[in-house]
């Protein structure tokens, strides 16, 4: 090698007969202050040491950092060996899953079709809004409804994931939220058109939308072994505000419509006896409210864990 040195420019040149054959093509790697050159030997054995000749060259010195004697070097070995039989051990006792690619092939397209839902939502609702202002309010619902109702009933099949273990999700956070927001879509807003034109629906599907779009890729990306890290921070922060926000906005809406429910008596039971009492739709909503804080906290405490 050309090189230069105490006395300028030279080559540098040194050679090693060594006692056993190793392979031809060293490999050759350039630091700022060093090169290293790895030997490969071709038979993989002990050697008693390194040249032919007895005596060690005067510019050779060990590595006292990276050197094992004998009786070292074959517990390494075995150590080796016995952790190489172990990992075929456990692997030969996981059964393979048949349906593996199926199954992660079906996790993608659910969660891909669910982005592509709620990004659909998410630009219609913002061009809407810039382009009618405080107007786009009023008629939320009429437009951007059906491919709610598309996404949320769609939604049903992360509790079916969850149940039968195809997911890690655990199943109680699932069932909280997509329970809570059908409800509040299919039974409240879905059922009283008294509601469906307040504009409380805007910010309740803004919420619901904007969360979605970093959830679902999410979980796309994880499904083929993709981490992008600005994704992931959006995944497991973003929540803390959206969250309570669109917490409040479901609220909201369920105050606005009880009045509704008292006056109409819809989906109030009349129950057949003397007394004639009846169980009031608008008293079980109040109870609701309370679930809604209760589900909003389990769902807090399981994100906030992650």
């Amino acid at each position: 090698a050309q090189g230069h040195g105490a006395k300028g420019d030279n080559i540098y040149e040194f050679q090693i007969e060594f006692l056993e054959p190793v392979e031809p093509k060293p490999v050759c790697r350039v630091t700022q202050r060093q090169l290293n050159i790895t030997v490969q030997k071709k038979e993989s054995n002990w050697w008693e040491r390194l040249t032919k000749q007895e005596k060690r060259p005067l510019f050779i010195a060990p590595d006292f950092d990276r050197w094992l004697d004998e009786s070292d070097a074959e517990m390494e070995l075995k150590e080796k060996e016995e952790e190489k039989i172990n990992k075929m051990k456990i692997e030969s006792r996981v059964p393979k899953d048949p349906f593996r690619h199926l199954k992660k092939g079906y996790l993608v397209m659910y969660n891909l079709v669910q982005f592509l839902g709620f990004s659909w939502i998410f630009v219609n609702m913002t061009v809407r809004l810039f382009i009618l202002g405080k107007d786009s309010f009023y008629d939320t619902f009429h437009t951007i409804g059906d491919m709610m109702y598309f996404c949320q009933t769609l939604a049903l099949m992360e509790i079916m994931n969850s149940l039968i273990g195809l997911v890690r999700s655990p199943l109680i956070p699932a069932v909280v939220q997509v329970f809570g927001r059908n409800f509040v879509l299919f039974v409240v807003l879905g059922s009283l058109e008294e509601m469906q034109s307040k504009p409380v629906v805007f910010f309740i599907f803004y919420f619901w939308s904007i969360i979605e779009l970093f959830r679902y890729p999410y979980y796309m990306l994880s499904c083929i072994g993709i981490e992008w890290k600005p994704l992931t921070w959006l995944r497991y922060s973003a929540w803390i505000p959206l969250y309570p926000l669109g917490g409040l906005a479901e609220a909201v809406c369920i105050v606005q419509s009880i009045p509704i429910f008292s006056e109409t008596g819809k989906f109030s039971l009349g129950l057949p006896n003397p007394l004639n009492v009846t169980i009031q739709f608008s008293f079980l909503l109040q109870i609701y409210l309370i679930a809604l804080f209760l589900g909003s906290f389990v769902n807090f405490r399981h994100l906030y864990k992650q």
